[in-house]
């Protein structure tokens, strides 16, 4: 059975005219000290049947700690991921600007192997970061999210920087 996720992508242009996107830093050991492709948007699994676009608001709201702002939502696709998970992806344009980032938390053995459990938040930190940017910070299999936006925005076509 397929691995289903959802996400919110919210978009929007800086004082100086580029657009910028809201990417997440993922938290855990793993990808402590790592900025290069360990972003992500905030995204979360759901099971079959569930609407997508429920799943995404309450995976944003988990790992933000606050609702997905209020805007025009649009369904910007369907994603294949290098593991085979789909995340179905919706995007807006919103200045959102939490105070703070408060996400939910997943135990994990750490250090391996030495049977403590600890607790690590999903998302360490979010932020706006230009498209370029983005394409760095991104795991791999999330930058097409980014030329799917362009596209849908009318600004550049696949693969443009």
């Amino acid at each position: 059975m397929k691995v289903l996720s959802a996400g919110i992508l919210l978009y929007r242009r800086s004082a100086k005219g580029g657009l910028e996107v809201w990417i997440a830093h993922m938290g855990g050991p793993f990808w402590a000290g790592k900025e290069e492709h360990a972003w992500s948007i905030p995204k979360g699994e759901y099971p079959p049947g569930e609407d997508p676009w429920l799943a995404a608001r309450r995976e944003f709201a988990e790992e933000m700690g606050v609702p997905a702002p209020p805007a025009d939502y649009f369904g910007l696709g369907a994603f294949k991921q290098p593991s085979g998970k789909v995340i179905t992806v919706f995007a807006a344009e919103s200045d959102f600007g939490p105070e703070e980032i408060l996400s939910n938390t997943f135990p994990l053995e750490w250090p391996k192997g030495s049977g403590t459990v600890q607790n690590f938040p999903e998302i360490d930190h979010a932020e706006w970061t230009s498209v370029p940017e983005a394409r760095t910070r991104l795991v791999r299999g999330q930058v097409p999210l980014l030329d799917a936006l362009l596209v849908h925005l009318g600004e550049q076509g696949p693969g443009a920087r």
